[in-house]
């Protein structure tokens, strides 16, 4: 059994399956075309991510918003407009999760954008991405090195979605205000329940 448990624990915390593996979706999206060439802001697309848990995959409308307009004749788009279907009737697209958080943790996708972490921290270089692939293994390891010590990580607010911020060099200084300005509960972060509920 502790064999069995010790297992379990190494693989919690050091799986790092699919990471750096492009993911074959029902469309050859670029997020480097849609948010690094265009400009589209990820909240655009994921609505959300401010203020769920989830930051959720957009549905077909809103694709469609640029999309009946614009490169309507693609051929590698023909997904999206049977997706559409009559003025939206169709089936929607069945993307398939890259970052997926096993079933036995508890993961606020809004808590860490508005406790000061980034979008690039966890998703890395996205606004560069032709595919899309798991950048960080988020495995419990990964998770509890931020944990552990969230001034490292944690930016102004307002860079979150700031896909090219670097940290400054006062960064210890700088991530030790902002634990205390957005009110961090650095003994909570550790905690097994924290995450496991």
């Amino acid at each position: 059994m502790t064999l069995f448990v010790s297992a379990l624990t190494y693989f919690a915390r050091v799986n790092n399956n699919m990471v750096g593996v492009p993911i074959k979706q029902p469309i050859d999206y670029s997020h480097a075309l849609h948010t690094s060439q265009l400009g589209l802001d990820c909240r655009y697309c994921h609505t959300s991510v401010e203020v769920s848990s989830t930051p959720n995959i957009p549905p077909t409308e809103t694709c469609m918003t640029c999309h009946s307009q614009i490169r309507v004749d693609a051929p590698q788009l023909e997904p999206l407009f049977e997706s559409w279907g009559n003025n939206g009737d169709g089936l929607p697209l069945q993307w398939k999760r890259v970052h997926d958080m096993p079933d036995f943790v508890y993961y606020d996708h809004s808590a860490h954008i508005n406790k000061g972490i980034g979008c690039s921290t966890c998703h890395g270089a996205i606004d560069k991405m032709e595919g899309i692939w798991k950048n960080e293994p988020m495995s419990m390891g990964w998770c509890l090195e931020c944990h552990r010590s969230p001034e490292k990580f944690v930016r102004p607010k307002s860079e979150v979605f700031n896909m090219s911020y670097e940290m400054p060099t006062n960064q210890h200084e700088l991530g030790k205000e902002l634990v205390e300005a957005y009110n961090i509960n650095e003994e909570r972060l550790p905690q097994c329940s924290t995450c496991h509920r």
